[in-house]
């Protein structure tokens, strides 16, 4: 049903292959537009786009962890671990 297809990046101008498993798979995710970019480029631009973390000390426990947002100074902060602590109950 599906054929490989020769398409043209947008950022770097190669061509690079939308293969016929990608396409169903693309089909079966229900998403309906063409990769604008090649593979290269898709990865360069999910780690441009990844957030900044920060170095924190956990408020409960003292462990070094990191967060994906700017602390405030005197408000605390917890680790992965104390956080999902206080959010069972």
């Amino acid at each position: 049903m599906y054929q490989d297809e020769t398409l043209i990046c947008e950022d770097c101008g190669a061509e690079f292959v939308f293969t016929a498993g990608e396409q169903e798979f693309y089909a079966e995710k229900g998403l309906v537009n063409k990769p604008k970019r090649c593979p290269e480029c898709r990865k360069k631009r999910r780690q441009n786009n990844r957030r900044k973390m920060y170095d924190v000390v956990c408020s409960k426990c003292g462990a070094q962890t990191q967060v994906p947002f700017k602390p405030i100074m005197g408000k605390e902060v917890y680790c992965k671990d104390c956080y999902a602590q206080m959010n069972e109950k």
